[in-house]
């Protein structure tokens, strides 16, 4: 009885432990087409470490999967991976195809998680499959699938646009490129646009606090976009866009090894984009969409030895020169810059930069990184009869040592070093012209810093903790104290909660930033030294995925606050003639909620639904100030189908957008006056893919309602008027785009 009882509690026992494990055979088949199993084939779920491998009879034992990926990878030398999308069985089988001593082409596809479950900080993830569901033509078109990041336009002239986290201007998110801050300065009020979809591999977006590693500056967020890895990317990739407006993209990505071990890996990417036809579908004698040119070659080289310890490096470079006019149709820039008859705006600038991360792990314990970049941008524009010049150089430098000190703790410290010089020249060629605030302007940035980051585990996984603290050095202002703490608890395999808190600080860079005010026909009048902005995010989310049958389901939501303790606004009410430069110092604060839910069907449809609200305002006279262009609820849906042979791909995303507040206009004569709040609105868009071999066709329709703002441009008919305004952009203004691409991909 008692042997009995010991033989049914072990039973009992090994039961439970492996009653959650999937079990199976992998089989192939020999030369004369017998099938025979395969011993020591790898088996893995997609995007995690989990993994296997089949025994001398082919079998296999495999733990199930709980952070999110339903597909497994089935690999032998010789013959063709293989993916099996899991349904939920205890058994499977799986036979391989032999390659024949062929180099055919080997695609392992799978999906992406909207969220890296790893990440302390709460992190959403673009990868390439998401990338591929709409045309992502540049980075500014990356976010159609997602509800954190809006990309607002800034001006109604020249498309400029900027990238949006909790409600509040894209300055006080921080975007960088391979980790390093490349758009900042002149390179930020079209810096977003160069980057075209064909050379992004990911993106990272973080809301909150994150980092002192990457810097000071990130207040609202972080977007980190990482470019196409060479050991990973296709050996060759062409990509050909146009659309309804006949405005064309070009890119090619090539990518190679070199050596006999191929320890360096390289890939070079260019992109041109060719002009389209002048367009104004809404009659008010200004270009829908500017005439853009633009050219950029991209080359990185990436090396690694092979083992654990030693050298690694990353090092790149980039160039791009474009030109952008807008306008009124009739404005050429060969015969209208400076024109006090024809308005018009010409942007051209040329801007090469660098970047280098090198890094030396000493052993398991210990590593030193230090990254370098740097970029010099030189750009002339034309705003009407105003000519603008500016000219910039920027570096960053930061050397940091990694060190697990103690049992679930790593250090890292180190020191940075930030240097930014911008020179501008604003010229009035209007005899006449009353506005006083031509000349020369020079700002200057030099920042040393110090900082230290500690990043604890507990024992059992549960709990992850990031305490960390800078040390910069403003050569004017002294110095800036920058603590910030972000938690991760894991519930259990299926709940995740986060919490973040910390402070930013930003120095303004006034003319790049607020482009506008140059194409205005206001006055610009300085009443004080703007000092850096200075703010406190902090932030609460839960995340609860869990699986359904064969469908993996993930809820989420957030809060988010900011609170300003300095800021700045051009103040435009006091005068509808001028703005007026000033430091905000009363209480200006962002709330943000947002909720989503997304299921992945085995089916190989997938939904996604978010809900954002936002208060965002400053207290101004015993009341609250709403700041404008800011939707106070908004909608995102999408969906997405692959049919079951990979070969067809339909998707689609809707947004609607609530009332926004608007700038006060009331003091101007009637024509020239806006309703203080914007009509809601939606925008629908959709695509179709069809992959045939190594081609892609794809296919599809922005804006399909064909909805458009009424009257962007205040004062069209007369732009060289007193109450001329290109900023008051809260919706679509081009309408209906159809386009039309193609991709090939040789791996």
């Amino acid at each position: 009885m008692r042997i009995a009882f010991f033989i049914t509690l072990f039973s009992s026992l090994f039961f439970k432990l492996h009653a959650q494990d999937i079990q199976g055979k992998v089989f192939g088949k020999d030369g004369a087409g017998e099938r025979i199993v395969l011993k020591g084939a790898s088996i893995k779920w997609m995007d995690t470490d989990i993994g296997s491998t089949s025994d001398e009879n082919g079998a296999f034992r495999i733990g199930r999967n709980s952070t999110g990926s339903n597909k497994i990878i089935f690999t032998y030398t010789g013959f063709k991976a293989d993916t099996l999308v899991w349904n939920g069985k205890s058994y499977i089988s799986v036979e391989l195809r032999n390659l024949d001593n062929t180099l055919e082409e080997v695609e392992v596809k799978g999906r992406t998680s909207p969220y890296v479950n790893s990440a302390i900080a709460k992190t959403e993830v673009i990868g390439i499959k998401e990338l591929s569901k709409a045309a992502c033509c540049d980075l500014a078109g990356c976010f159609g699938t997602q509800a954190s990041v809006q990309a607002h336009p800034t001006n109604a002239v020249t498309n400029a646009q900027e990238l949006r986290l909790l409600g509040i201007s894209g300055v006080y998110n921080q975007v960088l490129f391979e980790g390093m801050p490349m758009i900042q300065g002149l390179s930020y009020t079209y810096g977003i646009s160069t980057y075209p979809g064909s050379l992004v591999e990911a993106i990272h977006i973080s809301k909150g606090t994150t980092s002192v590693l990457q810097g000071f500056e990130s207040i609202s967020g972080q977007i980190n976009v990482d470019g196409r890895k060479p050991a990973t990317a296709e050996k060759l990739f062409l990509n050909v866009y146009t659309n309804s407006f006949l405005e064309k993209h070009l890119n090619a990505n090539v990518a190679w090894g070199l050596g006999k071990d191929k320890h360096w890996k390289s890939i070079l990417a260019l992109h041109t984009v060719q002009p389209g036809n002048r367009v104004d579908n809404n009659d008010d004698n200004f270009l829908d969409i500017p005439l853009l040119t633009r050219y950029m070659a991209y080359n990185k080289w990436e090396y690694n030895n092979g083992n654990s310890t030693g050298l690694t490096a990353k090092l790149g470079w980039r160039f791009v020169h474009e030109n952008r006019i807008g306008g009124q149709k009739d404005f050429r820039p060969s015969r209208d810059q400076g024109s006090l008859s024809i308005y018009g705006q010409d942007v051209t600038f040329t801007q090469p930069e660098f970047f280098a991360k090198v890094g030396y792990r000493l052993n398991d314990k210990s590593a030193i990184q230090a990254t370098f970049s740097g970029l010099y941008h030189d750009q002339e524009s034309w705003f009407g009869s105003l000519r603008y010049r500016g000219k910039q150089w920027s570096a960053q430098a930061n050397v940091q040592h990694e060190w697990k000190w103690m049992k679930g703790n790593e250090l890292k410290y180190g020191v940075s070093y930030r240097l930014q010089e911008i020179d501008e020249n604003i010229l009035l060629t209007d005899p006449n012209d009353t506005r006083t605030y031509a000349g020369d302007y020079s700002t200057r940035l030099r920042v040393p810093g110090f900082f230290a980051e500690n990043m604890f585990e507990s024992n059992d996984g549960k709990l992850s903790l990031i305490t960390g603290l800078r040390m910069d050095h403003h050569q004017k202002y002294g110095w800036y104290l920058t603590p910030r703490a972000m938690a991760k608890y894991s519930i259990n395999e299926n709940h995740t909660t986060r919490g973040s808190i910390g402070t930013g600080w930003r120095q303004v860079n006034l003319f790049s930033e607020q482009v506008n005010l140059l194409a205005s026909s206001r006055d610009i009048i300085f009443k004080e030294d703007l000092e850096p902005e200075k703010a406190t995010t902090w932030g609460l989310s839960h995340t609860w995925t869990f699986w359904a049958g064969s469908s993996n389901f993930t809820f989420s939501g957030d809060f988010y606050q900011t609170l300003f303790s300095n800021q700045f606004f051009p103040d435009y009410d006091t005068d509808p003639t001028k703005a007026y430069i000033n430091n905000f110092t009363k209480d200006s604060k962002s709330n943000g909620v947002q909720l989503e839910g997304s299921v992945q069907f085995v089916s190989g449809l997938e939904v996604r639904a978010a809900y954002n609200y936002l208060d965002v305002y400053r207290d101004e006279n015993g009341g609250k100030y709403r700041l404008p262009f800011n939707p106070k609820n908004r909608v995102m849906l999408a969906a997405s189908y692959v049919t079951p042979n990979e070969m067809w791909q339909f998707d689609a995303n809707a947004h609607w957008f609530d009332r926004m507040y608007l700038p006060n206009t009331e003091s101007n004569p009637e024509p020239y006056r806006r309703p203080s709040m914007s009509t809601p609105y939606s925008v629908v868009n959709l695509q179709t893919t069809v992959k045939l071999g190594k081609f892609d066709i794809y296919a599809g329709c922005e804006n399909v309602a064909n909805y458009k703002q009424k009257n962007a441009i205040i004062g069209a008919d007369n732009p060289f008027g007193p109450y001329f305004d290109i900023s008051s952009v809260w919706g679509p203004i081009r309408g209906r785009e159809f386009y039309l691409g193609a991709r090939f991909k040789l791996k």
